[in-house]
């Protein structure tokens, strides 16, 4: 072990302020010094690099060492964050959130005593709670900035610190060059002061009538309902179900059966291994409690509450709906509204935004009502940027149907709105298994895949997508490649994205992408069919899917 990293490690342990990271970083810094190689191999992975601020913000682990999530880096963020606003105008505040991960209070509270010892007026928010409140408490209070700790739906041991812009950027999350201002700012004070250097003092606490605020604008949003269908639902052991209960209450709709054990926070996730509603048995316990009672409906949030998942019965069972299959309902259900909302001869107005990655039924059904349509990159930081935009959504569970009070993807909102859309169908004797078979009839039925690599070692992964652009593939299973975007130097508009379009013959569609938030390679394929009867349609949609996804995995081995 060289001295400079035992340096650096030492001078990171004196600065610590969590008992925790600063006993296991003395234990391994006590191992390393005794000859361990695994210790001087973790020494070398927390402190040869930092973790890098981002549009996406940070995120990962909770451990000691600028390259892990901890109280010196997220105190390191705030100051930069002070500096880069009162760069930006004389009187900044900032509303601060935080969910019901390990650590997230303190990392909440620590930022908003550094923020405030910096000059900013800094707010925290009452209590915990969805990332989507804090989104609309940006703009409800009129805030400079928001910040939201919170790691969405990584593993337990993460945590993550997201930031918002109000003024011009109506609550959205940071984008460029924005991230990289910010970044500097914090390196500045990582190297200039130490944390029990950085200036503290007391912040205010908000009341609960953001809360409200937030329950009445969403609840706004769905018609008193015309039917009740029976629904169990889900917190994912996150801090979803008090807001949404309050919501569904203020609408009009019962309360449904909720997944006990899953209910209330819990930073453990104990009854599930990642928690994602994407992941293979995370909605196992779900699905068993809506077989028992007989549910129309599932609905399930992850543990901020931005994401969405909807399962529906389908046979002896329940299905659950792929992203793409909610924003396409939900999109329809946007355009519908839209449209009613013109008088006479005028025409629909708005816009429908989804990412490059998602499917491009929502562009389908833009160009049936006239409405405008916008594909940006992965992220909410650029689909609540669209123009005009009345709806939005990625095929990640994100979905984002009201955006004059929330500019990003809201898990609670769109619950209601899917909810709200089943209502309406019960009460005419239809079912969402209906409704999708009445899209396929109207759109065409869109079939989507996705295969997800992961990698340990982030060099594979890079490596991947330099060798697929310089031996780009002629073929993809048996479906001839017809010609490949590369949008790493932007594209038609979009910003530069290290991603891989491939058109294939017959108008198939394959999206080839790192993960932002994971050590993945995600592959995403779309295709569409017209023609013939609705299961022809469905038949020949799914084999087109599944050709190219053998197609990707053999070509990626």
């Amino acid at each position: 072990m060289s001295g400079d990293l035992l340096e650096r490690a030492e001078a990171w342990l004196a600065q610590d302020p969590d008992a925790e990271t600063q006993a296991e970083l003395r234990t391994l810094i006590d191992e390393a010094r005794a000859g361990g190689q695994n210790a001087v191999d973790e020494l070398h992975a927390r402190f040869d690099s930092r973790l890098a601020f981002g549009t996406a913000g940070l995120r990962g682990e909770i451990a000691a060492g600028p390259n892990r999530m901890n109280r010196v880096l997220v105190g390191q963020a705030a100051a930069g964050l002070a500096a880069f606003l009162l760069g930006r105008e004389s009187s900044p505040s900032v509303v601060i959130g935080y969910d019901g991960r390990k650590n997230s209070r303190v990392f909440a509270e620590d930022s908003a005593a550094i923020l405030a010892g910096a000059g900013v007026r800094a707010v925290l928010l009452p209590r915990l709670l969805p990332t989507p409140v804090l989104a609309f408490a940006v703009r409800h209070l009129d805030a400079s900035a928001g910040v939201m700790v919170t790691a969405s739906h990584n593993p337990p041991n993460d945590n993550g610190y997201k930031v918002y812009l109000g003024g011009d950027d109506a609550g959205a999350q940071i984008v460029p060059p924005v991230d990289s201002e910010i970044a500097a700012h914090i390196l500045a004070v990582a190297d200039a002061h130490a944390f029990d250097e950085l200036p503290k003092a007391a912040f205010e606490t908000a009341d609960e009538s953001v809360v409200s605020a937030y329950i009445d604008a969403t609840a706004a949003l769905a018609p008193a309902p015309s039917a009740q269908p029976r629904v169990v639902y889900t917190a994912m052991h996150g801090v979803g179900w008090q807001t949404f209960a309050a919501v569904l209450e203020a609408a009009g709709f019962d309360t449904p059966t909720v997944v006990a054990e899953q209910i209330e926070p819990d930073a453990a996730f104990p009854t599930v291994s990642f928690p994602n509603p994407e992941e293979p048995g995370a909605m196992d316990l779900s699905l068993e409690r809506a077989a028992a009672v007989g549910a129309d409906l599932i609905i399930a949030n992850d543990p901020d509450a931005d994401r969405l998942a909807i399962a529906i019965p389908d046979g002896d069972g329940f299905r659950q709906l792929t992203g793409n299959e909610v924003g396409g309902l939900l999109g329809w259900r946007a355009a519908e509204v839209a449209a009613q909302a013109a008088s006479g001869d005028e025409a629909a107005e708005g816009t429908l935004a989804c990412s490059i990655v998602s499917s491009p039924a929502l562009g389908a059904i833009a160009r049936d009502y006239g409405l405008g349509y916008e594909e940006t990159l992965t992220g909410f930081k650029w689909i609540s940027r669209a123009g005009g935009l009345i709806f939005g959504f990625e095929e990640a569970l994100g979905y984002l149907v009201n955006p004059a009070t929330v500019r990003d993807k809201d898990g609670i909102s769109a619950a209601l709105a899917f909810l709200s859309l089943a209502a309406e169908l019960a009460a005419s004797g239809r079912t969402i298994a209906d409704h999708l078979d009445a899209f396929s009839e109207r759109f065409g039925h869109f079939a989507s895949g996705q295969v997800s690599l992961r990698f340990s070692d982030p060099s594979e992964r890079a490596a991947l997508m330099t060798r697929l652009r310089d031996e780009p593939p002629a073929v993809v299973g048996t479906i001839r490649v017809e010609r490949i975007d590369d949008l790493s130097e932007g594209f038609e508009g979009l910003p530069p994205s290290d991603t891989l379009r491939l058109h294939l013959e017959g108008g198939a569609r394959v999206m080839v992408r790192p993960s932002g938030t994971e050590p993945k390679l995600k592959i995403y394929i779309d295709a569409h069919a017209d023609t013939g009867t609705l299961s022809e349609r469905r038949a020949a949609a799914e084999a087109t899917v599944a050709e190219l996804d053998r197609g990707m995995r053999a070509l990626t081995a």
